[in-house]
């Protein structure tokens, strides 16, 4: 039986992970292809595998949550949502509860809801889904005017844990309804041990990241999981927000420095990867599509409320005092894709048996599969319709493993006597695209080169560029010069490139030269040689 499961578990894997692929080269978001995979594999899927076992399905997606949560606090790159964190909190929280109270009003207005189930509805779906965000933004490399990107990042981050306090807060509400005095203590509870634990665990785990040697980067990596786990689960112990305090954890322990953090936000963005594929199939698993014939028309039209009435309408009210831009609030308001949080939600509401006459879980499910479909699809045409592309930004920027992802050479130049650029200004040099000047180092010291500056005799020129991409192949190889080397007292013109590959750097001493085709080579020259893989 165990080997079973694994061995499905595998083929799922792999089907999402080659499906994930064709997913981005025809233009369709692949947390949506995840779900369609796990339909197929359903009871009214091709493969028509029954599961309908509602309880297992809520505790793996309340695992997975936790580290998608976790790293999507880790994966924020704080300096740079400094400048829009306002207006992101502020759309988190008062943003959450106002769309949940418009659905609510749609629900019980149009649909004839109770008022409960109405907002149990607007509970579950009032928060956007960070993993389907992020995905977009990432595979799509969405550059943003305005700090746009940074804005729905931490936006969609951090309104998950406030979409669940609303939940369980009705949940509770609709099982033994509590008074006013014990609302407001549920609420501190929830946000007060929330905030609190995630802070302490936060800074516990950085003080033990910064001063503890670890044995290997294994070891260090079980331990942030730990981490992450435990702020979630020793809040919700205490009746606090775990989702809040794995979120805010991440963020300390992401936007702090100490050993080996970028790996960190490697690490925890493949295990984000894998949690939303298990996830998004298991939902589409779990979903009977059968059912939609009778849930299509609420749903539908919830769907279209929350698109163009409900968040639009919470945006526009809470971003238009802040001054954003109308090309900002619009986009902000199409950005509002709903996902696996929702649905695992929407899952606790139907394992707490409140008597619903409603089929929540198909309900949220039908309208997330319409909002990852259309919003997500559309979502880079909405940003050119709205003229909110900017070549000149980079969205990478916006995450916390930019500096990585982006990896940045120095090239370090001297200008001798006889250097063709002495005596030259900065700015008359004729430098290959995306090349910088970035320093010049003179008598010792450092000098921010301007297109005026002049560069003289022992100066050291550093120049910036992008490290070669991942995908582009190409093997290096070194060679040092012992003194019987027949290349010895030749020129690099001389080395012959056809039969030893091209040499593209000399390491002498201490001291990396540029090699010129009357460069001699010299006994215990290090060669860095480039050889044609094809």
């Amino acid at each position: 039986m165990v080997t079973t499961i694994l061995l499905f578990s595998s083929l799922a894997v792999f089907a999402c992970v080659f499906a994930g692929r064709i997913s981005d080269r025809i233009g369709l978001p692949s947390l949506l292809i995840f779900i369609l995979l796990g339909m197929v594999f359903g009871e009214d899927g091709l493969l028509r595998i029954p599961f309908s076992n509602y309880g297992i399905s809520e505790t793996i997606c309340s695992v997975g949550l936790i580290f998608i949560m976790f790293y999507g606090g880790f994966g924020t790159r704080w300096a740079q949502a400094k400048s829009i964190a306002v207006k992101a909190i502020t759309l988190s929280t008062a943003g959450t509860v106002l769309t949940a109270i418009f659905i609510a009003l749609l629900c019980r207005y149009v649909l004839h809801f109770t008022l409960m189930e109405g907002l149990l509805i607007g509970a579950v779906l009032c928060s956007t889904d960070a993993a389907s965000v992020f995905s977009v933004l990432r595979s799509r490399r969405l550059n943003l005017k305005e700090n746009t990107a940074s804005l729905l990042e931490v936006e969609s981050g951090s309104n998950d844990p406030f979409s669940y306090m609303l939940t369980f807060l009705v949940l509770s509400q609709m099982a033994d309804p509590l008074g006013a005095g014990e609302t407001v203590l549920l609420l501190v509870k929830q946000i007060g041990f929330g905030l609190g634990i995630g802070a302490v665990s936060g800074l516990i785990a950085l003080l033990i990241l910064k001063r503890y040697p670890f044995s290997n980067s294994g070891i260090r990596m079980c331990f942030v999981m730990g981490i992450a786990v435990f702020s979630y689960a020793f809040a919700s112990f205490v009746d606090g927000n775990g989702y809040l305090s794995t979120y805010l954890c991440g963020i300390l322990l992401g936007n702090s420095d100490y050993r080996e953090r970028i790996p960190l936000v490697h690490f925890f963005n493949g295990i984000t990867g894998l949690m939303q594929i298990m996830i998004f199939f298991l939902l589409g698993f779990l979903a009977t599509p059968s059912v939609f014939g009778q849930i299509w028309t609420s749903g539908l039209l919830i769907f279209l409320g929350l698109t163009f009435i409900a968040r639009p309408l919470a945006v526009f009210l809470l971003l238009g005092p802040q001054r954003s831009s109308l090309g900002q609030m619009g986009l902000v308001s199409w950005s509002g894709l709903r996902g696996a949080a929702s649905i695992v939600f929407a899952i606790m509401a139907t394992l707490g048996d409140q008597g619903l006459s409603i089929d929540v879980f198909h309900i949220t499910f039908f309208v997330v599969l319409l909002s990852i479909t259309f919003q997500g699809s559309l979502l880079p045409w909405a940003a050119k319709k709205l003229k909110m592309i900017d070549d000149s930004q980079n969205v990478l920027t916006t995450f916390s493993d930019y500096a990585d992802d982006e990896n940045v050479q120095f090239l370090k130049i001297s200008i001798t006597k006889d250097h063709p650029w002495l005596g030259r200004t900065i700015s008359s040099l004729t430098l290959p695209p995306q090349t910088l000047a970035a320093l010049i180092i003179r008598h010792g010291q450092n000098i921010a080169p301007e297109g005026k500056t002049v560069l003289e005799e022992n100066d050291t020129l550093v120049l910036t560029a992008p490290e070669v991409e991942d995908n582009v192949l190409f093997t290096l190889r070194e060679v040092t010069l012992p003194e019987n080397s027949p290349w010895v007292g030749k020129t690099v013109a001389q080395y012959g490139k056809k039969q030893a590959g091209l040499i593209i750097q000399i390491r002498r001493g201490e001291d990396s030269l540029m090699p010129r085709g009357d460069t001699v080579l010299a006994t215990g020259d290090t060669l860095i040689i480039h050889l044609d893989n094809m």
